[in-house]
């Protein structure tokens, strides 16, 4: 997700469709809810297992004792964005970001813990002590950087996605007077925030931005055209497009790319640069790469460098 500053008749259904609904009770809880895989299962490329990593000694000495005592790393999701990270049909934590953290762990010595959550309340949650990490696609920006460090690991953009065949015929150019759905908390919230204001300057009718809790939801509500089109990142919308069969599709290009950072509480000693080194030494073995390719993500995103990113 490029995720941003502010808080994220049945049996005619596809099975996409029912996944949605199964989830717009909300998020909560450990991990056992959250966004099911569709009808049919993951692709074979996902269900690979990405090999075990060794541990880094030391990188390992960096982690505070008070995280590594119990042996695994607390982390916050939210859980309703495939595929970075959500809940297949077996009812495990899957995805992108689930790999990737893991493999992170590894490099730790330790392992993971998911609790799923609102997006909205992951940092605030951080800040408090409730997690030891946060890793949800959350785009690095400067008014997170003001409370939480950041680790750069992929980079992402906007999609904007409609039903099959754009019925609406929707465009980024001019999407005053229509009803658009997204995901509280992200970006595209405020991009649309400043697209609905130009309409509305130039005397067009504002943009009616309809805000779901969870992603599915947003999945949901395009794919049975009770939005006209929805805005999301792109890993998001590229996913959606296949485990919808094309019921989904894009218009026009990714815009606006910029990176996703994994969370970090503040003045923790090496604790950031325990992870920094982490994900950098994944690059460096190929593990990143093929968690990538198991997850399908587009390869232009992929970072060579994984960057630490205090308060500026």
């Amino acid at each position: 997700m490029a995720r941003a500053t502010h808080f994220k008749a049945l049996a005619l259904l596809p099975a996409f469709a029912l996944a949605g609904l199964t989830m717009a009770c909300g998020a909560g809880g450990n991990g056992s809810g959250g966004t099911s895989q569709p009808a049919g299962g993951p692709a074979a490329s996902q269900s690979a297992e990405i090999p075990a990593v060794a541990k880094d000694p030391a990188l390992a000495a960096m982690v505070p004792q008070a995280i590594a005592a119990d042996g695994k790393i607390v982390v916050g999701q939210d859980q309703s964005y495939a595929p970075n990270e959500f809940v297949d049909e077996q009812g495990k934590v899957v995805g992108f970001d689930v790999d990737l953290g893991n493999a992170i762990a590894q490099k730790l010595g330790l392992t993971t813990e998911y609790q799923n959550a609102a997006f909205s309340g992951i940092l605030a949650g951080l800040g408090a002590g409730q997690y030891e990490l946060a890793m949800s696609s959350f785009t690095i920006n400067s008014e997170r950087l003001q409370t939480v460090d950041m680790v750069s690991y992929y980079s992402a953009g906007t999609s904007l996605a409609v039903p099959k065949g754009n019925p609406d015929k929707i465009s980024l150019d001019d999407l005053c007077g229509k009803n658009i759905a997204v995901q509280q908390g992200t970006v595209q919230v405020d991009d649309l925030a400043a697209r609905s204001q130009q309409c509305t300057s130039s005397g067009k009718p504002a943009i009616n931005v309809q805000q779901f809790q969870q992603q599915t939801d947003v999945n949901l509500q395009v794919q049975t055209k009770r939005s006209q089109a929805m805005l999301a990142d792109s890993p998001v919308v590229d996913y959606a497009v296949k485990q919808t069969g094309g019921a989904v599709e894009t218009v026009g290009q990714p815009y606006d790319a910029a990176p996703y950072g994994i969370a970090i509480k503040k003045d923790q000693g090496s604790y950031a640069q325990a992870i920094q080194g982490a994900v950098q030494a994944l690059i460096d073995d190929g593990t990143y790469a093929k968690i990538l390719a198991k997850w399908g993500l587009n390869t232009s995103g992929a970072l060579t460098k994984a960057e630490l990113n205090p308060q500026s």
